[in-house]
Order: structure tokens, then C-alpha cells, then sequence
């Protein structure tokens, strides 16, 4: 099963460097989770060749325009382009009036139905979930509201072991075992047990996403042993007072709590404009943490299953 991120936006405030305004897409199995949606993102799912009729569930972090200039335009053009199909956002509770206005205003009309749900930037829940995935907030530290995301894959069924398996079970039979049932006989008894025929499951994969924050060791719980961790790091650690100023992160302390919090892989982006190379900012995160990666636009990045 596909669990594949793709980095559209990877800059902070303004556009700089040929380098946008933050926004991803998460793709399980074709289903496609669109995340912040910083100015211009519709432009950057043309010019990937995404299939933006996919996105059914938009999540947006805070209401810094970086996070979200981008989605009215958005929504304009997947009207224009005849979707009828419901689109779902999550997000910050006055967003749904920022929407309404620019609608009102521009005399549009949607062919399809807006479904809102607010986000509450004070804990970590479960907030959306389907049968293969559940999404879970993330409180961060920014000055506004502001919440990141936590995508899980539910738990697998067990795994058919060919070598042990007979031959004359029912398809009935086999979709038990991969659910975890022991085989009976009619009149009650044990035919079968479950882990005679079957393998454990393969391990959920999961995929966190850590927009404009502080550095804080409650975002470090929450993410503990996550497959990957995108974490902005707009500054480097000279620049540490400025970075907490700001209500951002460093480099060292996007790398810090990865370390700390036994993830698996790391990704730092939200690039400050002051810096046209990059490199530098990853060299620093990863004499803390060397599994980092840069958020690089148009880059796809693999959660394997194991």
C-alpha cells in the first residue's frame, strides 16, 4: 500500500529562490490529504501532475496566510473544473467565515458542498478517521491558534503464512484468519488457531506534520517513534532568540526533538527568506539527528511497509 508524501511548499512567509509557501499532499492509496495550502499551491499540483480531483479532506494548521492564501483560489478552480463531490477542511474556527466572504463577495457559486470542521488547538485528539487511516491533532506553540497532524495507519489484518496454510478453506474462512478468528468446526470445536496459519501484521506507518511552532516537548510525546516527521526549522541556531521571538524553530531543535522523540526520519523546511542555500541548514540538523532530509518541492517521499 502506498503511503507517499510530496512536498509542494517548503518556504516560510514569502516566496523566495524559486521556493514557495508551505503545502503538502499525502497520498494512502490514492486517497489524497492535502495539508496547508500556502499561496500558489494550486499551481504547484499542476506542475506535478497531482490529480486534485483526489483531495477530498484539506487540513489547514493556522491562519497565517502562508498556510492558507492558496485555498481560495483552490476551491475556485476544482468549481470551475465541474466537482461535485463534498470537500472536507479541518481547520482554525474562523476559517469558515474567511471563505464565506470571498465567496459572497465574488458572487461564486460552489457546485459542490463545503463540509467544516474546527480544529481545537489546545490538545491532541482524534480528528478525522477512515478505514485505513486516523488523523490526530497536534497542539503547537505559535502565538495563534495553530495545530499540526498526526496521520496513522490503523492496524493491519494478520498475514495468510502460505506454508502452513491448507488447501480447503473458504474464502469466508481465509478473511477470518486475516481478522484474527480461529476456524471451527460446526459443532464448536477448534478446527484451526489463528496463529498457526497466519503472520503478524505489518507494522502501521505513520507520518506527522509539525507546522509553525516553538520547540516543545509536548509536541515530542505526541510524535514519539513516528516513521517521519516533518518539523519546520525556519532558522538556523545562531539565530535562536529571533527563532523564539517569532514563535519558530531551529534547526538544532527541530533535530533535538526527533532525536529525543526516536523517530524514524526527519524532514525541516519553512525556510526563512534570508537563506538561499540550504545545505548549511541541513548540515547542522544532522550532527544532532543525521537521518534529516530537506523539504525539497516536488520531491516524493516513501513511508515503506516493513
Amino acid at each position: 500500500m502506498e503511503f507517499r508524501l510530496k512536498i509542494l511548499g517548503a518556504n516560510s512567509a514569502t516566496p523566495a529562490y524559486g521556493r514557495h509557501q508551505t503545502s503538502q499532499l499525502l497520498n494512502l492509496e490514492n486517497s489524497y490529504f492535502l495539508i496547508d495550502c500556502g499561496e500558489g499551491t494550486q499551481m504547484q499540483l499542476i506542475k506535478y501532475r497531482a490529480k486534485v480531483s483526489r483531495i477530498q479532506h484539506i487540513f489547514i494548521s493556522h491562519l497565517h496566510g502562508d498556510h492558507f492564501f492558496g485555498l481560495i483560489g483552490l476551491i475556485n478552480t476544482l468549481n470551475l473544473n465541474g466537482r461535485t463531490d463534498d470537500l472536507h477542511i479541518y481547520g482554525p474556527q474562523n476559517l469558515p467565515d474567511i471563505i464565506t466572504v470571498m465567496l459572497r463577495h465574488s458572487n461564486t457559486h460552489l457546485n459542490f458542498r463545503i463540509h467544516f470542521t474546527a480544529v481545537d488547538s489546545e490538545r491532541s485528539y482524534l480528528l478525522y478517521q477512515n478505514n485505513r487511516l486516523k488523523v490526530f491533532t497536534i497542539p503547537l506553540d505559535h502565538g495563534i491558534a495553530c495545530s499540526g497532524f498526526l496521520f496513522v495507519e490503523k492496524e493491519k489484518e494478520r498475514r495468510i503464512n502460505k506454508e502452513t496454510l491448507p488447501d480447503n478453506l473458504s474464502v469466508e474462512e481465509i478473511l477470518d484468519l486475516k481478522s484474527g478468528k480461529d476456524i471451527y468446526y460446526a459443532d464448536g470445536s477448534q478446527r484451526y488457531a489463528n496463529a498457526d496459519l497466519t503472520l503478524p501484521p505489518r507494522k502501521s506507518r505513520s507520518y506527522a506534520y509539525c507546522s509553525d511552532t516553538r520547540y516543545s516537548e509536548k509536541t515530542m510525546e505526541i510524535v514519539e517513534g513516528v516513521d517521519l516527521l516533518y518539523h519546520e526549522a525556519t532558522f538556523m541556531q545562531d539565530q535562536a532568540e529571533k527563532a523564539w521571538q517569532r514563535y519558530h524553530s531551529t534547526t538544532v531543535e527541530a533535530a533535538s526533538l526527533a532525536q529525543k522523540a526516536g523517530v524514524g526520519g526527519l524532514i525541516i523546511g519553512h525556510y526563512s527568506s534570508r537563506y538561499r542555500e540550504l545545505q548549511p541548514l541541513l548540515h547542522e540538523a544532522q550532527t544532532i539527528f543525521p537521518n534529516t532530509q530537506l523539504a525539497e518541492e516536488g520531491k516524493d517521499y516513501h513511508i515503506a511497509e516493513s
